[in-house]
């Protein structure tokens, strides 16, 4: 065989290979082990500059990990990684400063920022130098085909369309090693030939390509080396002119496969129709109708973004319709099909799978009806046919109680496949089904959704690999802006017909013409409306209609007096709430900053006293801002590193910080400084000069939120960790400063609650703890982190001081201020989550990939 073994495969013989030709890139016998099980056992590759280096193998093989070794993000057990001759420990940051970049399988994306901040925190300041930021990303994307405004959300991008970010990404830092893990799997076709170009390009100018995928036509068209890993171990390596397809796939898989596709339906008199479609409306696609006959498979053809997609959740039941689907001789509404048909979305992470949840629970969770005892779910059913799916498709994970996120993209999608399988559907919808799933994988997929469709149930399935639809399905229609415009049956369903159906088509997509026009009419106020800022101007707003309600009904509400004591007791809880909106925007929660409130200020009773000289009053606040920091940097250590959840570790110090106050004072004492709280409570007018201290320390924040590689970096942490440390992000040392700046947040509103009480109480401050989550709530911030905005947060507070005063003049019970709270806060969080729904079902009508087709 052509392969070089692995048994041969050496460090000698790896430099001897390679003699006089300096590798770009050496791994030499990396080891990788998670929990002991070998994820990689003395893998060694070498990477050689103008060349394109395939990795095949099955999933869960070691692939996406070896090349997560060699970006830096996972580091080895054993073995050694050479870049230019010199030995080197990668992160993330250092693997970016030589130059290596990858295209992650799932793009290390962060959902809740947008695409331009998406490209600043992931890119090396230099990448922006030299002109404006704006025009830089706009080359950037440009670049890759990617046609979507900068100041859009990611979470609102296809999936297609984070994939060409990721790519935008790769490219712009000008690479001398380019790793791509399975880049063209959501692609259509016109987007790969763009991906292929711009490798062959990078290639010609010495930069050395990694290249993952499980197609071998790529492999042929692009790749000049092969390495086939399984199970963590290299077991063949060649150059791919030197060994055959069916080599390969031995090699692969460990035996020989027969082919790939099953043998199509053959019709017969006595089939009856399956699935009628006639008419079928829906967002993106109109008067959409065709038939499958029983044990047919419908394939759905045509360019990425002309209503495959529309037209396959209407099917699912997820978009309503107009026209007429009937299964089995039974006419379904959108109602009915959401509960009886299944649906395998082509986002796996985003819409197909509960990624916290264990296997068993995400391949279950579509079955309970049918995994019922009695009464209850009965657990020995669920585990007997779990078992029984997972094993038909060869799913392969460390147990079934293991996170499904934990398993690589191939098996996650198998556990989707299962799911489908046993909630036992009349109608079954497959978005592209193979996406990420190697060969062996792929023609089990296929075997069951033949004998799935064999058995009567229809399948209809979408891909943009015309090859698979060729070989897999009885009858294609092939789409284009939303309509169909060919049925292609049996003999001619071939991949040119298809080909050509698509880009040829005139057909003429008016509700896309229509959306275009109107995104570029109104997209910037959308845009604004679900930004972070929007909230802070329905909050304005009821601040003035509140206050004129209580003006009108007691006039003294807005005297100087009056006016002052509000903005003076907003401006305590606005710094402390402050700190909490950055534990929030981390994607955790500060419970103890409420007690450490309190607690600072029984600490500052023992220094600033009437008679204590100015020394002992400075030592006394250092002492303050000390013994906050310790506080932070203990929650953010106990976060980060003994892996408390930021509710335990903030409980725990609450309870501990409580007790420490009663420890110090056991009642009220220690009478503070007159002058010192004179000073604190300085006026201009009515307006304290600590409210003007609190609106410039909000903007200024809000400013470095904005603007600063610190606010990118605090975002991303919160909006997804996993892909914020991949793009270089330091995740613990930005959530432990983070934490940090929270208690020194809490130290000056601390020093406001000082001067109000004007005594050292170990009772007071606790309250803070939830009226600052309930100020930054209303403010905008998410609770699951990544957004928000310190200036909703200080309109927060305002209002829920407000909200307390009002209660007062109004004669009204305080009971009612706790009913307006609540309320406030159930709006507020309602308000939030239906436009952030609203945000993803957004259709995005420039499409993720070139289409020369596309009416502009």
């Amino acid at each position: 065989m052509p392969l070089t073994q692995q048994e041969d495969i050496s460090q000698d013989s790896i430099r001897g290979a390679v003699e006089g030709d300096m590798p770009r890139m050496l791994l030499s016998n990396i080891t990788k082990l998670y929990s002991g099980v070998a994820a990689l056992t003395d893998v060694s590759v070498v990477v050689r500059s103008g060349e394109v280096h395939a990795l095949l193998g099955e999933n869960g093989a070691g692939k996406s990990t070896l090349m997560n070794v060699a970006s830096g993000t996972v580091q080895p057990d054993g073995g050694t990684i050479e870049f230019d001759g010199e030995k080197v420990v990668l992160t993330p940051t250092t693997a970016a400063k030589l130059g290596i970049a990858i295209v992650y399988q799932h793009p290390a994306v962060l959902p809740d920022m947008t695409v331009l901040e998406n490209l600043q925190v992931s890119l090396p300041s230099s990448v922006f130098s030299g002109g404006r930021t704006p025009e830089i990303a706009e080359r950037m994307l440009d670049r890759v085909g990617l046609h979507v405004h900068l100041r859009e959300r990611v979470e609102s991008l296809s999936v297609a369309q984070k994939h060409l970010l990721e790519i935008a990404k790769a490219f712009a830092i000008d690479p001398k090693v380019l790793i791509l893990d399975e880049p063209t799997a959501p692609l259509g076709e016109s987007a790969v030939e763009m991906l292929f170009s711009m490798v062959r390009d990078a290639v010609r100018d010495g930069v050395a390509v990694v290249y993952i995928t499980h197609r071998l036509a790529e492999v042929r068209e692009l790749a000049h080396r092969v390495t086939v890993l399984r199970d963590g171990r290299v077991r063949g390596e060649s150059t791919v002119d030197a060994v055959t397809d069916d080599e390969l796939l031995a090699m692969i898989v460990g035996r020989q496969l027969n082919s790939t596709f099953p043998a199509k339906h053959v019709q017969t008199d006595a089939d009856g129709a399956a699935l009628e479609v006639n008419g079928l409306s829906s967002s993106r696609c109109s008067d959409v109708s065709f038939r499958a006959s029983r044990g047919q498979i419908i394939g759905v053809s045509g360019v990425a973004g002309n209503g495959q997609s529309d037209l396959l959740r209407a099917l699912a039941g997820l978009e309503s319709f107009d026209g007429r689907v009937v299964v089995d001789g039974v006419s379904r509404t959108s109602r009915d099909l959401l509960h009886d048909a299944a649906f395998m979305p082509a986002d796996r992470h985003g819409e197909a799978l509960m990624m916290s949840l264990s296997v068993r629970e995400n391949a279950a969770v579509a079955a309970l009806r049918k995994l019922r005892g009695r009464w209850l779910l009965s657990r020995k059913k669920e585990l007997s046919r779990v078992i029984e799916s997972l094993n038909s498709l060869d799913v392969r994970a460390p147990s079934l109680d293991a996170e499904v996120s934990s398993l690589s993209g191939g098996n996650q999608q198998k556990v989707v496949m299962s799911r489908v399988l046993l909630s036992e559907p009349s109608l079954i919808i497959a978005d592209e089904p193979t996406q990420g799933v190697d060969v062996g994988a792929r023609a089990e997929i296929y075997r069951i959704l033949r004998e799935v469709a064999e058995a009567g149930t229809p399948v209809v399935v979408s891909s943009s690999d015309a090859k698979e639809l060729e070989g897999l399905c009885d009858t294609v229609v092939v789409m284009s802006r939303g309509q169909i415009v060919a049925t292609l049956h049996d003999d001619d369903v071939t991949e040119e017909r298809m080909i050509s159906a698509a880009v040829s088509a005139t057909t003429l997509d008016t509700a896309a013409v229509a959306l275009r026009a109107t995104d570029a009419q109104h997209g910037g106020i959308r845009r604004f409306i679900q930004g972070d800022l929007a909230p802070s101007i329905l909050l304005i707003a009821v601040i003035l209609l509140l206050g004129m309600v209580v003006f009108a009904q007691n006039d003294r509400y807005l005297s100087p007096f009056s006016l002052s004591s509000l903005l003076t007791l907003a401006t305590a809880l606005g710094f402390i709430s402050l700190g909490q909106t950055v534990a929030l925007m981390l994607g955790g929660i500060d419970l103890s900053v409420g007690p450490l409130a309190g607690f600072l200020v029984v600490i500052a009773s023992f220094f600033i006293n009437e008679k204590s000289p100015v020394p002992l009053i400075l030592g006394g606040l250092v002492l303050v801002v000390v013994v906050a920091t310790a506080v932070g940097l203990a929650n953010g250590v106990m976060i980060r590193f003994a892996k408390f959840t930021p509710i335990a570790a903030t409980l725990a110090m609450y309870i501990g910080l409580q007790g420490l106050s009663f420890v110090l004072r056991d009642g009220p004492g220690g009478l503070i400084n007159s002058r010192v709280t004179a000073i604190l409570q300085s006026q201009w007018g009515p307006i304290p000069v600590a409210f003007v201290v609190l609106i410039l320390v909000t903007l200024l924040a809000e400013v470095a939120l904005r603007k600063t590689r610190w606010g990118l970096r605090l975002r991303a942490t919160g909006s997804d960790e996993e892909s914020a440390r991949r793009v270089g992000v330091r995740v613990n040392l930005t959530t432990i400063g983070g934490y940090v700046l929270t208690s020194l947040f809490t130290v000056l509103g601390a020093v406001m609650l000082m001067a109000q009480i004007g005594i050292g109480d170990p009772q007071q401050g606790v309250s803070y703890t939830l009226a600052s989550i309930t100020a930054v709530v209303l403010g905008g911030t998410s609770l699951l982190g990544g957004r928000g905005t310190f200036v909703g947060t200080l309109l927060g507070a305002l209002l829920l001081t407000q909200a307390t005063n009002a209660t007062t003049f109004l004669g009204l019970p305080t009971s009612t201020t706790y009913f307006f709270e609540g309320g406030l806060i159930l709006i507020a969080a309602v308000a939030y989550s239906v436009v952030r729904v609203r945000r993803r079902r957004i259709r995005k009508v420039p499409n993720a990939v070139f289409d020369p087709t596309i009416v502009p």
